[in-house]
C-alpha cells in the first residue's frame, strides 16, 4: 500500500458518502458521551439524618430534638448520630420537653432548664437512614446506605468506574488494530447498553462495582473508535471536520443532556434504563457504517476494501477506477496480512518510541491541567451554578476554534499557540484570585478555552502521526495516559491545605510543559498519514513552530516533488 489517500482521491473530499459518514459516526459518540457522567447521579448523597421508627412513640418535639444540631459554620442536623433513642424514650413518656430555644436557635446551647440535651449521650445510627427526597427519589448511595461508616464506598465506585476507563483504553486499541474498528465500536456500544440494564438490576453494592468497571470499559472506547475511523474513513478538511468540530460537539452536546434526564428521572434504577436507551438506538447502524477501508488494506483484506470503496463512489456519482489497488500491493497484502501488531510496537523502534512517549507526556499534562481546572472552581467566588455554566458553554467556541486553526494552520503552531494561551491564563489567576475575582474568573474561562482547543488539535495530531496498523493503539495509550491525569487531578485540591495558589500554579505549571514538549513534535499539516510503520519518517527534535517547511497548498494531492509516494517528508531548518 504505497499511498492509499492518492489512491482514493477519485471519491472526492466531500460527498454524499462522506456526508453521511460523519453524521452517523457522530452519531455513534452519543451514547459515551451521555453515559460519561453517570456516577454523579447515580452515586448522588442527598441529605440524611438517623431514622426514627414510627413505634418510637415519641412526642413531636423530641422527634425534632432527637438529632442533633452540629454547628460548623453553618448550624445543620447530624448525618450520623442521634440522642440515645431509650433515654429519649424515657424523657419523652415522662413528660419532661426539649426547650423551644434548643428547637429553634440551636446554633448555641439553651440557658434554659432544658439545656441537659447537649450532655445527653448520642448513638449511630442503628435503624437506617432517612434521605431528603429533594432532588432524588433514590440513588444507590440510598439504596445500599453507602454513607457514614460505609461513605468511602462511594468515591470507591467512582474510581472503579475510572479503572473500567484506563483499562478499556488499554485493551480496545491494540484489539481494533487486530480485528478492526467497527466490531470494536459497536462492542463499546453493546457494553454501554448492555451494563447500563444490568445496573438497573443490581442487587447489592459489590455488584454494583462490577457493573461499572464494564461501564467504564465501554465508555472512552467508543469514542476513540469512532474518532479513528472517521479519520480513516475521511481526508482532507473533511477529516478537520469531524475530528475537531463535529465529534466533539455531538460527544458535548450528549454529555448536556444527561443533566435534563436525571432531574426528570429521579429513581436510579430508572435512570440506569434511559442511559441504555442511546445505546440501543445505534444499533442498527452496524448495517450503515462500514468498515475502514485504510485498515482493510493495512491488513491484506483488499476485495473487502475495494467493495466499500465502490459503493462510496456509486453514492458520490463517481466513476471508480477498473483497477484501485496496484498488482504491487497485492502481492505485499500477504506479508502485511500476517504481521501483527501490538502495545510493544510504540516502543520497539526510536523514531516510533520518541514520538510515543512525548505524546504520552503531552496527553498527560493537558488533561491533568484540564481536570484540575474543573475542580478547582470551588475556589472561586460567585455563584457555581453560573460558573459552571460559563464552563459549559466555553466549550463550544474552544472547539470551533480548534477546528478553524488546524483547517487553516499548521497543527503544531496551533497546538502550541493554544497552549501557551491558556497556560499563561492559568499562572495569571493568583495575581488576581481575592482582589478582582471577575477578572479571575475571565482568566479562568480562557484557560479552560486553551487547553479545550489544546485537546482537539491534539487528537488530530495524533491520529496523524500514528500509523494505520496501530494508530487506535496509539489513540488509545493516550488516553490511558489521559485517564491517570484525570485520576490525579482531584489530589491537586489537597495542595491548597499548603497554599491556595498552590492547585494553580501546578496546572499552570503543566500547561507551560507540554507547550514545551510539543516543540519537539514532528509537523504534520496537509501530510498524507502513514500506514505502516516502515512509512514513519517523523523524527522528534527541537523545530520553532513559525519555521517549519510550509506545506502544499492542495490537500487532495500530494506534492509533485516527493521521490516516491510512501515517504512522508516533513523537515524543518533554522
Amino acid at each position: 500500500m504505497q499511498d492509499f489517500e492518492k489512491t482514493v482521491s477519485f471519491l472526492k473530499t466531500w460527498g454524499p458518502f462522506q456526508r453521511r459518514i460523519l453524521f452517523l459516526l457522530c452519531l455513534t459518540a452519543i451514547p459515551s458521551g451521555y453515559n460519561l457522567l453517570c456516577v454523579i447521579f447515580l452515586l448522588a448523597t442527598p441529605p440524611h439524618h438517623c431514622h426514627i421508627p414510627a413505634h418510637s412513640n415519641l412526642t413531636p418535639e423530641w422527634t425534632q430534638a432527637i438529632i442533633p444540631v452540629q454547628v460548623l459554620g453553618q448550624p445543620e442536623r447530624s448525618s450520623c448520630n442521634r440522642y440515645e433513642l431509650e433515654l429519649v424514650q424515657n424523657l419523652s413518656a415522662h413528660g419532661i420537653r426539649p426547650s423551644p430555644e434548643t428547637l429553634h436557635n440551636m446554633s448555641t446551647p439553651s440557658s434554659t432548664p432544658a439545656s441537659f440535651l447537649w450532655s445527653l449521650n448520642q448513638e449511630g445510627c442503628k435503624d437506617g437512614w432517612t434521605y431528603s427526597t429533594e432532588h432524588y427519589i433514590s440513588t444507590i448511595v440510598t439504596e445500599f446506605n453507602l454513607v457514614c461508616s460505609d461513605q468511602w464506598k462511594q468515591p470507591l465506585t467512582s474510581l472503579v468506574y475510572i479503572l473500567g476507563g484506563l483499562c478499556g483504553c488499554f485493551v480496545s486499541g491494540q484489539i481494533s488494530d487486530r480485528i478492526g474498528r467497527k466490531p470494536v465500536l459497536f462492542g463499546g456500544i453493546a457494553l454501554l447498553s448492555i451494563f447500563s440494564i444490568a445496573v438497573a438490576f443490581a442487587p447489592s453494592w459489590p455488584v454494583c462495582v462490577a457493573l461499572f468497571f464494564m461501564l467504564g470499559l465501554g465508555q472512552i472506547t467508543t469514542y476513540v473508535t469512532a474518532f479513528v475511523m472517521g479519520s480513516e474513513l475521511l481526508i482532507g478538511w473533511a477529516r478537520v471536520l469531524f475530528s475537531n468540530l463535529c465529534l466533539p460537539l455531538f460527544y458535548v452536546g450528549s454529555t448536556l443532556l444527561l443533566p435534563g434526564t436525571a432531574y426528570l428521572v429521579t429513581n436510579w434504577r430508572h435512570l440506569s434504563l434511559v442511559l441504555a436507551i442511546p445505546g440501543i438506538a445505534c444499533i442498527p447502524l452496524w448495517w450503515a457504517i462500514p468498515e475502514s477501508p485504510r485498515w482493510l488494506v493495512s491488513n491484506g483484506r483488499l476485495r473487502e476494501a475495494e467493495r466499500v470503496l465502490r459503493s462510496a463512489a456509486v453514492q458520490n456519482r463517481v466513476e471508480a477506477p477498473d483497477i484501485i489497488f496496484p498488482s504491487a500491493n497485492v502481492e505485499k497484502a500477504p506479508s502485511q496480512e500476517s504481521d501483527s501488531h501490538s502495545f510493544f510496537d510504540l516502543l520497539r523502534t526510536k523514531k516510533i518510541r520518541n514520538i510515543t512517549i512525548l505524546l504520552w507526556l503531552i496527553w498527560f499534562c493537558v488533561n491533568a491541567s484540564y481536570f484540575g481546572l474543573s475542580f478547582n472552581m470551588s475556589s472561586l467566588s460567585g455563584n457555581p451554578f453560573l460558573n459552571y455554566c460559563l464552563l459549559t458553554i466555553v466549550e463550544l467556541p474552544a472547539y470551533f476554534a480548534g477546528w478553524l486553526t488546524t483547517r487553516c494552520l499548521p497543527r503544531r503552531l496551533s497546538l502550541i499557540g493554544f497552549n501557551l494561551l491558556g497556560a499563561l491564563a492559568l499562572l495569571l489567576i493568583q495575581i488576581t484570585l481575592h482582589s478582582k475575582p471577575m477578572v479571575a474568573l475571565f482568566l479562568v474561562l480562557v484557560g479552560r478555552f486553551g487547553v479545550l482547543a489544546t485537546i482537539g488539535v491534539l487528537y488530530t495530531i495524533t491520529s496523524e502521526m500514528s500509523p494505520t496498523v496501530i494508530r487506535n493503539t496509539m489513540l488509545s495509550s493516550c488516553a490511558t495516559f489521559s485517564r491517570v491525569g484525570f485520576s490525579v487531578s482531584p489530589y491537586l485540591l489537597q495542595l491548597a491545605v499548603l497554599s491556595e495558589f498552590l492547585p494553580w500554579i501546578i496546572v499552570g505549571g503543566l500547561s507551560l510543559l507540554s507547550v514545551v514538549l510539543c516543540l519537539f513534535l514532528p509537523e504534520t499539516f496537509r501530510q498524507p498519514m502513514p500506514d505502516t510503520i516502515q512509512q514513519l519518517t517523523y523524527t522528534a527534535r527541537f523545530r520553532w513552530p513559525w519555521l517549519s517547511t510550509p506545506p502544499p497548498k492542495d490537500d487532495e494531492k500530494l506534492s509533485k516533488n516527493q521521490t516516491t509516494t510512501s515517504e512522508i517528508i516533513c523537515t524543518s531548518y533554522l
